[in-house]
């Protein structure tokens, strides 16, 4: 092979690697606006399962191709069940504080008051599923002496 053929060819095999790695870019674009607009469902679970599900995907992509490791098979396996086992215990560890309304020393005091305020709204048969939450006052110190 003389050194034009070996340098077009060269060429040619980064061509094809630069279109591979936008291809995964995009990919990773259009997860990326997925998991922000699907923030926006009423559903708090289906939030929770394609917000996680697209960061394991992400994380996957960005492992597998951008960190290279697609040549250890066994470490990108092994990274993605860390990975995996990680988020389940945050989530285990978060979740308590995050859907409960009151702590030992404390009380969510915009939550509980976006649920009532739901609560009369469904009983009086309106559907209140896309209001916003009030911002202030997310959590509050319980009140000496109180629940």
């Amino acid at each position: 092979m003389s050194g034009d053929a070996h340098h077009d060819h060269a060429h040619a095999e980064h061509h094809d690697h630069s279109k591979f790695y936008i291809k995964v870019w995009a990919a990773l674009f259009v997860l990326f606006l997925i998991s922000v607009f699907g923030t926006l469902t009423p559903w708090f679970f289906v939030t929770i399962i394609v917000g996680f599900g697209i960061a394991l995907v992400k994380a996957y992509l960005v492992v597998r191709y951008f960190m290279h490791v697609d040549i250890e098979k066994p470490v990108v396996h092994y990274a993605l069940v860390a990975g995996l086992a990680l988020m389940v215990l945050f989530f285990a560890a978060a979740s308590p504080d995050v859907l409960n309304h009151e702590g030992s020393r404390w009380v969510n005091v915009a939550a509980r008051a976006e649920t009532e305020r739901r609560e009369a709204a469904h009983a009086a048969g309106e559907g209140g599923h896309h209001e916003a939450a009030p911002s202030a006052g997310h959590e509050a110190p319980a009140a000496e002496g109180g629940h």
